[in-house]
Protein backbone atom coordinates (compact mmCIF):
# COMPACT_ATOMS: atom_id res chain seq x y z
CA UNK A 1 0.00 0.00 0.00
CA UNK A 2 1.69 3.13 -1.07
CA UNK A 3 1.51 6.36 0.61
CA UNK A 4 -1.06 7.55 -1.41
CA UNK A 5 -3.18 4.41 -1.23
CA UNK A 6 -3.35 4.79 2.47
CA UNK A 7 -7.04 6.14 4.03
CA UNK A 8 -5.18 8.01 6.57
CA UNK A 9 -1.58 8.52 5.59
CA UNK A 10 -0.59 9.83 8.75
CA UNK A 11 -1.56 6.85 10.60
CA UNK A 12 0.68 4.73 7.98
CA UNK A 13 3.37 3.53 9.85
CA UNK A 14 1.78 2.84 12.79
CA UNK A 15 -0.84 0.88 11.20
CA UNK A 16 2.00 -0.89 9.21
CA UNK A 17 3.26 -1.90 12.57
CA UNK A 18 0.69 -2.95 14.26
CA UNK A 19 -0.18 -4.98 10.59
CA UNK A 20 2.89 -6.83 11.37
CA UNK A 21 3.21 -7.90 14.06
CA UNK A 22 -0.57 -9.33 13.63
CA UNK A 23 0.64 -11.28 10.69
CA UNK A 24 3.56 -12.79 13.33
CA UNK A 25 0.92 -14.40 16.11
CA UNK A 26 -0.27 -17.73 16.20
CA UNK A 27 -3.53 -16.63 17.03
CA UNK A 28 -5.44 -13.53 18.36
CA UNK A 29 -7.59 -12.55 20.79
CA UNK A 30 -9.93 -9.59 19.41
CA UNK A 31 -11.61 -7.27 21.98
CA UNK A 32 -14.28 -5.16 21.84
CA UNK A 33 -16.59 -2.36 23.09
CA UNK A 34 -20.16 -3.31 22.84
CA UNK A 35 -21.84 -0.01 20.99
CA UNK A 36 -22.43 0.52 17.64
CA UNK A 37 -18.66 1.62 16.92
CA UNK A 38 -17.40 -1.00 18.92
CA UNK A 39 -19.24 -3.83 16.98
CA UNK A 40 -17.96 -2.40 13.61
CA UNK A 41 -14.69 -2.10 14.72
CA UNK A 42 -14.80 -5.72 16.05
CA UNK A 43 -16.42 -6.44 12.56
CA UNK A 44 -13.72 -4.77 10.72
CA UNK A 45 -10.78 -6.34 12.62
CA UNK A 46 -12.26 -9.93 12.10
CA UNK A 47 -12.70 -9.63 8.66
CA UNK A 48 -9.36 -8.53 8.19
CA UNK A 49 -7.93 -11.01 10.17
CA UNK A 50 -9.94 -13.96 8.88
CA UNK A 51 -8.74 -13.05 4.87
CA UNK A 52 -4.69 -12.48 6.53
CA UNK A 53 -5.18 -15.96 7.57
CA UNK A 54 -5.56 -15.16 11.18
CA UNK A 55 -7.02 -17.43 13.89
CA UNK A 56 -8.66 -15.14 16.29
CA UNK A 57 -11.43 -15.28 18.73
CA UNK A 58 -13.91 -12.18 19.84
CA UNK A 59 -14.98 -10.98 23.20
CA UNK A 60 -16.33 -8.18 24.22
CA UNK A 61 -16.82 -5.80 27.46
CA UNK A 62 -19.05 -3.07 28.32
CA UNK A 63 -16.08 -1.67 30.44
CA UNK A 64 -12.35 -2.23 30.17
CA UNK A 65 -10.95 -1.94 33.99
CA UNK A 66 -8.53 -3.69 35.45
CA UNK A 67 -10.74 -6.94 36.22
CA UNK A 68 -11.87 -6.85 32.74
CA UNK A 69 -7.92 -6.64 31.70
CA UNK A 70 -7.08 -9.15 33.95
CA UNK A 71 -9.72 -11.57 32.77
CA UNK A 72 -8.27 -11.07 28.83
CA UNK A 73 -4.94 -11.95 30.16
CA UNK A 74 -6.00 -15.23 32.02
CA UNK A 75 -7.36 -16.45 28.51
CA UNK A 76 -3.40 -17.38 27.53
CA UNK A 77 -3.33 -15.52 24.38
CA UNK A 78 -0.18 -14.30 23.38
CA UNK A 79 -1.75 -11.50 21.38
CA UNK A 80 -4.41 -9.43 21.89
CA UNK A 81 -5.83 -6.90 19.69
CA UNK A 82 -8.30 -4.12 21.26
CA UNK A 83 -10.56 -2.27 19.14
CA UNK A 84 -12.52 1.27 20.20
CA UNK A 85 -11.08 0.51 23.90
CA UNK A 86 -7.49 0.24 25.16
CA UNK A 87 -6.02 3.59 24.98
CA UNK A 88 -7.44 4.78 28.21
CA UNK A 89 -6.29 1.89 29.97
CA UNK A 90 -3.34 1.35 28.18
CA UNK A 91 -1.44 2.10 31.64
CA UNK A 92 -2.94 -1.42 32.74
CA UNK A 93 -2.70 -3.34 29.85
CA UNK A 94 1.25 -1.72 29.58
CA UNK A 95 1.78 -3.83 32.93
CA UNK A 96 0.12 -7.14 31.60
CA UNK A 97 2.48 -6.76 28.42
CA UNK A 98 5.64 -6.02 30.72
CA UNK A 99 4.32 -9.34 33.15
CA UNK A 100 4.74 -11.19 29.98
CA UNK A 101 0.69 -12.26 29.80
CA UNK A 102 0.19 -10.91 26.00
CA UNK A 103 1.52 -8.13 23.76
CA UNK A 104 -1.22 -5.86 22.75
CA UNK A 105 -2.26 -4.15 19.77
CA UNK A 106 -4.53 -1.39 20.54
CA UNK A 107 -6.26 0.79 17.82
CA UNK A 108 -9.09 3.26 19.61
CA UNK A 109 -9.77 6.98 19.21
CA UNK A 110 -10.03 7.38 23.02
CA UNK A 111 -7.82 9.23 25.00
CA UNK A 112 -4.59 7.90 26.06
CA UNK A 113 -3.50 7.11 29.63
CA UNK A 114 -0.08 8.29 30.38
CA UNK A 115 1.47 5.04 29.08
CA UNK A 116 3.09 3.40 26.12
CA UNK A 117 3.09 0.33 23.82
CA UNK A 118 4.87 -0.57 20.47
CA UNK A 119 1.43 -0.87 18.65
CA UNK A 120 -0.85 1.59 19.33
CA UNK A 121 -2.85 2.99 16.59
CA UNK A 122 -4.83 6.40 17.89
CA UNK A 123 -5.69 9.33 15.97
CA UNK A 124 -4.70 11.52 18.96
CA UNK A 125 -1.24 10.97 18.75
CA UNK A 126 -0.50 12.41 14.95
CA UNK A 127 -2.76 15.07 15.35
CA UNK A 128 -6.44 13.99 14.61
CA UNK A 129 -9.35 14.49 16.77
CA UNK A 130 -10.69 11.01 17.72
CA UNK A 131 -14.30 12.65 18.87
CA UNK A 132 -15.14 13.80 15.47
CA UNK A 133 -12.66 12.88 12.56
CA UNK A 134 -11.71 9.22 13.36
CA UNK A 135 -13.94 6.73 14.76
CA UNK A 136 -12.48 3.44 16.69
CA UNK A 137 -14.26 1.66 13.42
CA UNK A 138 -12.18 4.04 11.61
CA UNK A 139 -9.00 3.22 13.23
CA UNK A 140 -10.13 -0.82 13.02
CA UNK A 141 -10.29 0.47 9.15
CA UNK A 142 -6.89 1.95 9.05
CA UNK A 143 -5.57 -1.37 10.68
CA UNK A 144 -7.36 -3.61 8.16
CA UNK A 145 -6.18 -1.81 5.04
CA UNK A 146 -2.39 -2.01 6.23
CA UNK A 147 -3.00 -5.48 6.99
CA UNK A 148 -4.61 -6.45 3.71
CA UNK A 149 -1.43 -4.81 2.36
CA UNK A 150 1.20 -6.41 4.51
CA UNK A 151 0.05 -9.94 4.19
CA UNK A 152 0.12 -12.40 1.18
CA UNK A 153 -3.94 -12.11 0.82
CA UNK A 154 -5.28 -11.53 -2.94
CA UNK A 155 -4.86 -8.20 -3.89
CA UNK A 156 -8.08 -7.50 -4.81
CA UNK A 157 -8.87 -7.79 -1.41
CA UNK A 158 -7.81 -4.37 -0.47
CA UNK A 159 -10.59 -3.98 2.14
CA UNK A 160 -11.87 -0.79 1.04
CA UNK A 161 -15.13 -2.82 0.95
CA UNK A 162 -14.28 -2.23 4.64
CA UNK A 163 -15.30 1.19 4.71
CA UNK A 164 -18.94 0.37 5.20
CA UNK A 165 -18.64 -0.49 8.77
CA UNK A 166 -16.30 2.19 9.13
CA UNK A 167 -18.78 4.50 8.40
CA UNK A 168 -21.48 3.09 10.45
CA UNK A 169 -19.18 3.16 13.49
CA UNK A 170 -18.43 6.74 12.87
CA UNK A 171 -22.18 7.64 12.10
CA UNK A 172 -23.09 5.79 15.53
CA UNK A 173 -20.35 7.12 17.52
CA UNK A 174 -22.30 10.59 16.52
CA UNK A 175 -19.29 12.05 14.43
CA UNK A 176 -21.71 12.84 11.82
CA UNK A 177 -23.57 14.82 14.35
CA UNK A 178 -22.76 18.44 12.60
CA UNK A 179 -24.27 17.46 9.33
CA UNK A 180 -21.76 15.36 7.65
CA UNK A 181 -18.61 12.94 8.42
CA UNK A 182 -15.46 15.43 8.37
CA UNK A 183 -11.65 14.93 8.42
CA UNK A 184 -10.11 11.46 8.18
CA UNK A 185 -13.87 10.06 8.10
CA UNK A 186 -14.13 11.66 4.89
CA UNK A 187 -11.12 9.90 3.31
CA UNK A 188 -12.50 6.84 4.43
CA UNK A 189 -16.21 7.57 2.67
CA UNK A 190 -13.98 8.38 -0.64
CA UNK A 191 -12.70 4.68 -0.32
CA UNK A 192 -15.74 3.14 0.04
CA UNK A 193 -17.55 5.37 -2.62
CA UNK A 194 -14.59 5.00 -5.08
CA UNK A 195 -14.80 0.97 -3.72
CA UNK A 196 -18.94 1.49 -5.47
CA UNK A 197 -20.01 -0.20 -1.83
CA UNK A 198 -20.64 3.48 -0.30
CA UNK A 199 -23.01 6.34 -1.66
CA UNK A 200 -22.83 9.72 -0.15
CA UNK A 201 -25.78 12.00 -0.73
CA UNK A 202 -27.48 15.24 0.49
CA UNK A 203 -30.75 14.30 1.73
CA UNK A 204 -33.65 14.76 4.33
CA UNK A 205 -31.73 14.58 7.20
CA UNK A 206 -34.26 12.62 10.15
CA UNK A 207 -33.76 9.64 11.48
CA UNK A 208 -35.83 6.69 10.00
CA UNK A 209 -35.90 7.17 6.07
CA UNK A 210 -35.36 3.94 5.05
CA UNK A 211 -38.04 1.77 6.82
CA UNK A 212 -40.27 4.38 8.63
CA UNK A 213 -43.55 5.25 6.90
CA UNK A 214 -43.62 9.04 5.90
CA UNK A 215 -46.23 10.26 8.64
CA UNK A 216 -44.05 8.38 10.97
CA UNK A 217 -40.92 9.43 9.84
CA UNK A 218 -42.25 13.01 10.51
CA UNK A 219 -44.38 13.05 13.53
CA UNK A 220 -40.70 11.38 15.28
CA UNK A 221 -38.05 13.71 13.55
CA UNK A 222 -37.24 15.35 17.07
CA UNK A 223 -33.46 16.55 16.32
CA UNK A 224 -35.60 19.90 14.59
CA UNK A 225 -38.62 20.29 16.18
CA UNK A 226 -41.38 21.56 14.09
CA UNK A 227 -44.52 22.97 15.40
CA UNK A 228 -47.61 20.93 14.27
CA UNK A 229 -45.92 17.94 12.86
CA UNK A 230 -43.07 16.54 15.91
CA UNK A 231 -44.57 14.36 18.23
CA UNK A 232 -47.77 15.20 16.11
CA UNK A 233 -49.15 12.15 14.23
CA UNK A 234 -52.43 14.10 12.94
CA UNK A 235 -50.38 17.29 12.11
CA UNK A 236 -48.04 15.06 9.97
CA UNK A 237 -50.70 13.25 8.24
CA UNK A 238 -51.97 16.50 7.47
CA UNK A 239 -49.24 18.06 5.88
CA UNK A 240 -48.90 15.29 3.74
CA UNK A 241 -52.00 15.43 2.60
CA UNK A 242 -51.52 18.52 1.32
CA UNK A 243 -48.94 17.87 -0.69
CA UNK A 244 -48.35 17.50 -4.24
CA UNK A 245 -47.01 14.17 -3.67
CA UNK A 246 -48.69 10.86 -4.16
CA UNK A 247 -47.26 9.70 -0.77
CA UNK A 248 -49.53 6.24 -0.66
CA UNK A 249 -49.16 3.22 -2.90
CA UNK A 250 -52.00 0.91 -2.64
CA UNK A 251 -53.39 2.29 0.36
CA UNK A 252 -50.21 2.11 2.50
CA UNK A 253 -48.03 5.21 3.52
CA UNK A 254 -44.73 5.41 1.62
CA UNK A 255 -41.25 5.62 3.01
CA UNK A 256 -38.81 8.06 2.19
CA UNK A 257 -36.92 5.31 0.16
CA UNK A 258 -39.42 5.00 -1.79
CA UNK A 259 -40.32 8.22 -3.21
CA UNK A 260 -38.04 9.78 -6.31
CA UNK A 261 -35.56 12.97 -6.27
CA UNK A 262 -38.56 15.21 -7.37
CA UNK A 263 -40.72 13.91 -4.81
CA UNK A 264 -38.10 14.40 -2.08
CA UNK A 265 -37.39 17.55 -2.92
CA UNK A 266 -40.88 18.52 -2.86
CA UNK A 267 -41.43 16.97 0.26
CA UNK A 268 -38.28 19.18 1.72
CA UNK A 269 -39.34 22.28 0.51
CA UNK A 270 -42.79 22.14 1.82
CA UNK A 271 -41.36 21.07 5.23
CA UNK A 272 -39.14 23.92 5.18
CA UNK A 273 -41.65 26.26 4.59
CA UNK A 274 -43.58 24.91 7.20
CA UNK A 275 -40.97 25.38 9.28
CA UNK A 276 -40.49 29.05 8.67
CA UNK A 277 -43.91 29.68 9.19
CA UNK A 278 -44.51 28.52 12.56
CA UNK A 279 -41.09 30.34 13.69
CA UNK A 280 -38.50 27.90 13.49
CA UNK A 281 -34.85 29.79 13.74
CA UNK A 282 -32.99 29.35 10.49
CA UNK A 283 -30.22 27.56 12.25
CA UNK A 284 -32.26 25.17 13.35
CA UNK A 285 -33.88 24.66 9.63
CA UNK A 286 -30.70 24.18 8.08
CA UNK A 287 -29.97 21.20 10.12
CA UNK A 288 -33.10 19.42 8.35
CA UNK A 289 -30.92 18.89 5.27
CA UNK A 290 -27.84 16.59 5.50
CA UNK A 291 -25.59 14.15 4.03
CA UNK A 292 -26.16 10.62 4.72
CA UNK A 293 -24.36 7.59 3.76
CA UNK A 294 -26.08 4.74 1.66
CA UNK A 295 -24.82 1.05 1.68
CA UNK A 296 -24.72 0.56 -1.84
CA UNK A 297 -25.08 -3.16 -1.55
CA UNK A 298 -27.88 -3.70 1.08
CA UNK A 299 -31.06 -3.84 0.34
CA UNK A 300 -33.33 -0.59 -0.31
CA UNK A 301 -36.49 -0.66 2.35
CA UNK A 302 -33.70 -2.09 5.42
CA UNK A 303 -32.10 -0.75 8.31
CA UNK A 304 -29.48 -1.72 6.90
CA UNK A 305 -29.30 0.41 3.87
CA UNK A 306 -28.49 3.74 6.01
CA UNK A 307 -25.78 4.34 8.47
CA UNK A 308 -27.52 5.47 10.99
CA UNK A 309 -30.49 2.82 10.86
CA UNK A 310 -27.45 0.47 11.06
CA UNK A 311 -25.65 1.54 14.02
CA UNK A 312 -29.10 1.73 16.15
CA UNK A 313 -29.92 -2.09 15.18
CA UNK A 314 -25.99 -2.78 16.28
CA UNK A 315 -26.60 -0.75 19.39
CA UNK A 316 -29.68 -2.91 20.35
CA UNK A 317 -27.68 -5.88 20.33
CA UNK A 318 -24.77 -5.66 22.33
CA UNK A 319 -26.66 -3.29 24.95
CA UNK A 320 -28.66 -6.39 25.32
CA UNK A 321 -26.03 -8.76 25.96
CA UNK A 322 -26.16 -10.12 22.47
CA UNK A 323 -22.86 -9.01 21.05
CA UNK A 324 -22.79 -12.38 19.37
CA UNK A 325 -25.73 -11.14 17.10
CA UNK A 326 -24.24 -7.86 16.08
CA UNK A 327 -21.05 -8.76 15.14
CA UNK A 328 -23.11 -11.78 13.21
CA UNK A 329 -24.66 -8.96 11.41
CA UNK A 330 -21.42 -6.67 10.28
CA UNK A 331 -20.32 -10.03 9.12
CA UNK A 332 -22.81 -10.52 7.01
CA UNK A 333 -25.16 -12.71 8.27
CA UNK A 334 -28.96 -11.69 6.54
CA UNK A 335 -30.90 -14.15 8.07
CA UNK A 336 -31.10 -15.41 11.20
CA UNK A 337 -28.55 -12.78 13.28
CA UNK A 338 -30.42 -10.36 11.16
CA UNK A 339 -33.84 -11.26 12.37
CA UNK A 340 -32.77 -11.78 16.10
CA UNK A 341 -31.22 -8.23 15.62
CA UNK A 342 -34.47 -6.51 14.28
CA UNK A 343 -36.57 -8.44 17.66
CA UNK A 344 -33.72 -6.86 19.46
CA UNK A 345 -34.46 -3.79 17.97
CA UNK A 346 -38.35 -3.56 18.93
CA UNK A 347 -37.30 -4.47 22.02
CA UNK A 348 -34.78 -1.25 22.00
CA UNK A 349 -36.96 0.92 20.88
CA UNK A 350 -39.71 0.36 23.25
CA UNK A 351 -37.20 0.76 26.33
CA UNK A 352 -35.99 3.92 24.66
CA UNK A 353 -39.80 5.38 24.34
CA UNK A 354 -40.31 4.03 28.15
CA UNK A 355 -36.67 6.25 28.88
CA UNK A 356 -37.35 9.27 27.51
CA UNK A 357 -41.29 9.68 29.02
CA UNK A 358 -39.56 8.31 32.75
CA UNK A 359 -37.24 11.60 32.07
CA UNK A 360 -40.25 13.80 31.17
CA UNK A 361 -42.52 12.62 33.73
CA UNK A 362 -40.04 12.99 36.58
CA UNK A 363 -37.97 15.75 35.26
CA UNK A 364 -34.10 16.79 35.64
CA UNK A 365 -32.38 18.96 38.23
CA UNK A 366 -30.79 22.15 37.39
CA UNK A 367 -27.65 23.19 38.16
CA UNK A 368 -25.69 26.32 37.56
CA UNK A 369 -23.93 24.85 34.38
CA UNK A 370 -25.72 20.67 34.05
CA UNK A 371 -28.82 19.27 34.73
CA UNK A 372 -29.03 16.05 35.28
CA UNK A 373 -31.29 13.11 36.84
CA UNK A 374 -30.35 10.09 38.01
CA UNK A 375 -33.08 6.85 37.14
CA UNK A 376 -31.69 4.07 39.54
CA UNK A 377 -33.05 0.86 38.19
CA UNK A 378 -35.46 2.38 35.67
CA UNK A 379 -33.50 2.99 33.20
CA UNK A 380 -31.12 0.03 32.18
CA UNK A 381 -27.67 1.40 32.41
CA UNK A 382 -26.60 0.40 29.12
CA UNK A 383 -28.71 2.53 27.36
CA UNK A 384 -29.17 5.67 29.77
CA UNK A 385 -26.55 7.40 27.86
CA UNK A 386 -28.77 7.37 24.44
CA UNK A 387 -31.70 8.93 26.54
CA UNK A 388 -30.27 11.05 28.06
CA UNK A 389 -29.18 12.65 24.73
CA UNK A 390 -32.42 12.33 22.96
CA UNK A 391 -34.31 13.75 25.82
CA UNK A 392 -32.27 17.20 25.32
CA UNK A 393 -34.58 19.59 23.69
CA UNK A 394 -37.94 17.67 25.12
CA UNK A 395 -40.21 19.32 27.35
CA UNK A 396 -38.37 20.72 30.45
CA UNK A 397 -34.77 19.32 29.55
CA UNK A 398 -32.43 21.95 27.66
CA UNK A 399 -29.95 21.77 25.29
CA UNK A 400 -28.36 24.44 26.42
CA UNK A 401 -27.01 22.96 29.39
CA UNK A 402 -24.72 19.31 29.43
CA UNK A 403 -27.03 16.80 30.32
CA UNK A 404 -25.63 14.09 33.12
CA UNK A 405 -27.68 10.90 34.09
CA UNK A 406 -27.06 8.34 36.30
CA UNK A 407 -28.21 4.31 36.38
CA UNK A 408 -27.64 1.59 38.86
CA UNK A 409 -24.85 -0.36 37.73
CA UNK A 410 -24.41 -3.12 40.84
CA UNK A 411 -24.98 -2.63 44.60
CA UNK A 412 -21.65 -0.71 44.96
CA UNK A 413 -21.78 0.89 41.75
CA UNK A 414 -22.92 3.76 39.44
CA UNK A 415 -23.01 4.06 36.20
CA UNK A 416 -22.64 7.86 34.74
CA UNK A 417 -23.45 8.83 31.33
CA UNK A 418 -23.51 12.95 29.92
CA UNK A 419 -24.19 14.21 26.82
CA UNK A 420 -23.28 17.55 25.35
CA UNK A 421 -23.89 19.45 21.99
CA UNK A 422 -21.91 20.60 18.95
CA UNK A 423 -22.51 24.74 19.89
CA UNK A 424 -21.36 23.46 23.59
CA UNK A 425 -18.14 21.89 22.51
CA UNK A 426 -17.24 24.97 20.44
CA UNK A 427 -17.76 27.10 23.86
CA UNK A 428 -15.25 24.97 25.39
CA UNK A 429 -17.04 21.75 26.48
CA UNK A 430 -14.98 18.74 26.84
CA UNK A 431 -16.74 16.04 28.66
CA UNK A 432 -14.43 13.65 28.69
CA UNK A 433 -12.15 15.36 30.92
CA UNK A 434 -14.84 16.72 33.07
CA UNK A 435 -16.15 12.52 33.88
CA UNK A 436 -12.40 11.86 34.41
CA UNK A 437 -11.33 14.53 36.88
CA UNK A 438 -15.20 14.55 38.59
CA UNK A 439 -15.33 10.77 39.01
CA UNK A 440 -11.34 10.53 39.99
CA UNK A 441 -12.28 12.87 42.65
CA UNK A 442 -14.60 10.81 44.29
CA UNK A 443 -13.08 7.41 43.51
CA UNK A 444 -13.91 6.52 40.25
CA UNK A 445 -12.97 5.97 36.41
CA UNK A 446 -13.96 7.68 33.58
CA UNK A 447 -13.51 8.88 29.97
CA UNK A 448 -15.21 9.39 26.23
CA UNK A 449 -14.98 12.23 24.16
CA UNK A 450 -16.32 15.97 24.44
CA UNK A 451 -19.45 15.73 22.93
CA UNK A 452 -20.30 12.43 25.08
CA UNK A 453 -18.88 10.51 27.84
CA UNK A 454 -19.45 8.32 30.82
CA UNK A 455 -17.66 7.18 33.87
CA UNK A 456 -18.23 4.28 36.89
CA UNK A 457 -18.38 5.81 40.45
CA UNK A 458 -18.87 4.51 44.24
CA UNK A 459 -22.45 4.30 44.82
CA UNK A 460 -23.54 6.82 46.99
CA UNK A 461 -21.16 9.53 45.52
CA UNK A 462 -23.77 11.05 43.53
CA UNK A 463 -24.63 14.50 44.62
CA UNK A 464 -20.54 15.07 45.43
CA UNK A 465 -19.95 14.02 41.80
CA UNK A 466 -22.33 16.21 40.78
CA UNK A 467 -20.49 19.17 42.44
CA UNK A 468 -17.57 18.21 41.08
CA UNK A 469 -19.17 18.51 37.49
CA UNK A 470 -20.77 21.68 37.87
CA UNK A 471 -17.16 23.70 38.90
CA UNK A 472 -15.55 21.49 36.09
CA UNK A 473 -18.39 22.68 33.06
CA UNK A 474 -18.21 25.96 34.61
CA UNK A 475 -14.70 26.67 34.25
CA UNK A 476 -14.68 24.76 30.37
CA UNK A 477 -17.67 27.49 29.54
CA UNK A 478 -16.38 30.74 31.18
Amino acid sequence: MAVADAPVPELRSRATACAERLLEADRVLLASHIDADGLTSAGVAAIALERAGIPFEAVFEKQLDEAAIAGIAERDYDTVLFTDFGSGQLDVIAAHEAAGDFTPIVADHHQPADADTDYHLNPLLEGIDGASELSGAGAAYVLARALAAASDADERLDNRDLATLAVVGAVGDMQASVGELRGANARIVADGVEAGVLEETTDLAVYGTQTRPLPKLLEYASDVRIPGITNDERGAVSFLDELDVECRADGAWKRWADLDDAEKQRVTSALVRHAVSRGVPAYEIDRLVGTSYILAEEERGTELRDASEFSTLLNATARYERADVGLAVCLGDRTTALERARELLRNHRRNLSEGIEWVENTGVTVEEHVQWFDAGDEIRETIVGIIAGMSMGTDGVSRELPIVAFARESDDETKVSARGTGPLVSRGLDLSAVMTEAARAVGGDGGGHDVAAGATIPAGQEEAFIGHVDRIVGEQLD
